[in-house]
């Protein structure tokens, strides 16, 4: 049996990394807290119940992280709708089942943008199962996210596909090997000195490279 597939969502599967970065800026920028994009959208992949604490320090999360999370929420939701699928999201879906894996999107993401994820890709009927940030109490980069989608894949050995450093790091915690992507905006020196097993310049490089992975 192959291994199951553990598929990230957020810069994996949709182009939304830049989406995010941007609602988060318009969030701290809204608490008199402005910060340099770049450094917003190194720490996007990071939950959101510990990114605030990683770009501004404990103080802030206790004094407004909430409030900030809240107002992220709200600067994402007009632009969710420009978010797009990557190119062979969904066919990268068909070829693992094809292959016989168990497929399980997991993402941190909110229950109401991961059913628009899940529309947008047309995977309802193909993938065994999903995540939302309501399934664990911490996400990424600590494991409980990934633990949780290797459980709903049958607990059995699992490969996880992400596009950041906190994916790689959450699979690693768990025992997962990742494959990477750089579709979210990060290197493939990063990806790989995180302990990614190998890195993909796209989605549709993976799909073309697949028989020589752990789901060949």
């Amino acid at each position: 049996m192959p291994p199951a597939a553990i598929l990230d969502i957020d810069g994996t599967l949709v182009d939304s990394n830049y989406q995010h970065a941007i609602a988060w800026y318009r969030s701290l920028r809204g608490h008199e807290l402005v910060l340099p994009l770049w450094r917003i959208h190194r720490a996007i992949g990071v939950g959101g119940d510990q990114l605030v604490e990683a770009l501004c320090g404990a103080e802030v999360e206790e004094r407004l992280g909430d409030d900030l999370r809240a107002a992220e929420g709200e600067h994402y939701s007009p632009l969710i709708e420009e978010v797009e699928p990557l190119e062979g999201a969904r066919a990268l879906v068909e070829d693992l089942k094809e292959r016989g894996c168990a497929v399980i999107l997991a993402s941190s993401a909110k229950p109401e943008e991961v059913n628009h994820y899940l529309d947008l890709l047309d995977v309802r009927e193909l993938a065994d199962g999903w995540t939302t940030s309501g399934d664990v109490d911490v996400t990424k980069p600590q494991p409980d996210l990934v633990r949780v989608a290797v459980e709903m894949a049958g607990g059995g050995e699992a490969v996880m596909v992400g596009d950041s450093r906190w994916d790689v790091e959450a699979a690693k915690r768990a025992g997962v090997e990742t494959l990477a992507v750089r579709t979210g905006g990060f290197g493939e020196d990063e990806l790989l000195a995180a302990g990614a097993q190998a890195v993909y310049g796209s989605i549709t490089e993976l799909r073309e490279g697949l028989s020589s992975t752990p789901f060949g």
